[in-house]
């Protein structure tokens, strides 16, 4: 373990690292911010694909047709930034783990930092063109479909947010496992019970449709079974453990 430090050093060091996070976030966002509208497009080509011939998107406020597209870049430039962000966490936390830790922590940031990317691309490529098909093919006859621009870019954040936590899964099951709250053979008891909470999450986190509710739920429920795969490998050695934690309260002459 590294040597105590006092806590205003402590907080120095993380004011640094919180401006540093904010400044990538702000710097990736000058970057690409001349190309918001395009951004914008992009993202509604699966909605605008699945319109019938003559429907289209429409501002229904005044700033919306510039603060829509500026919001989503704000938001895309975290997501890019989400690597830079990470590892100025894991620089401030590394100094006070084992070594056993730093070498679980680091393949968890990598592996947590493509999985939220994985589950972006899993919704926009897979998710989206099929919630979109099937709410435009039930709308009654005569009812002409004209998605407003700032509710459409609220709901495909949130679908983006809830498929970027919930591919988060098998990171969050083996620092369970890791941390010893719990093991690989109680959360295979327990499978029925996810199974369930996973249909639930499903239908708190997407709209009111079983389709899009399964397409989360599925997904989560063989993240899961990936975790505790990877929790088999990722169990510590309890001798090692103990010789670190001797180490380190040896006090050094």
């Amino acid at each position: 373990m590294a040597e105590q430090q006092p806590l205003i050093s402590h907080l120095l060091e993380l004011r640094t690292k919180v401006l540093k996070a904010i400044g990538s976030i702000l710097f990736v966002f000058m970057c690409i911010v001349y190309w918001a509208k395009d951004i914008y497009h992009f993202v509604s080509v699966p909605l605008m694909s699945t319109l019938p011939t003559g429907g289209s998107m429409i501002a229904t406020e005044v700033t919306a047709p510039f603060f829509a597209p500026f919001k989503l870049t704000l938001i895309l430039s975290f997501f890019i930034a989400i690597p830079y962000v990470l590892f100025q966490i894991w620089s401030f936390i590394a100094p006070g783990l084992y070594r056993h830790e730093k070498r679980l922590i680091a393949p968890l940031l990598f592996s947590s930092t493509f999985l939220f990317y994985l589950g972006i691309a899993f919704a926009y490529f897979v998710v989206f063109p099929v919630v979109f098909g099937f709410f435009t093919s039930v709308a009654p006859e005569g009812v002409q479909i004209a998605t407003d621009i700032n509710s459409y870019l609220n709901f495909v954040l949130k679908l983006f947010f809830a498929f970027g936590l919930a591919f988060e899964i098998p990171v969050a099951v083996v620092l369970l496992c890791w941390a010893g709250v719990t093991t690989v053979e109680d959360l295979s008891a327990k499978r029925p019970y996810i199974v369930v909470a996973a249909f639930v999450i499903g239908m708190l986190l997407t709209p009111p449709d079983i389709i899009s509710q399964t397409m989360l739920a599925v997904p989560m429920l063989l993240l899961f079974e990936g975790g505790l795969l990877a929790a088999r490998f990722y169990r510590p050695k309890p001798e090692q453990q103990e010789n670190e934690t001797e180490n380190s309260i040896i006090p050094k002459d």
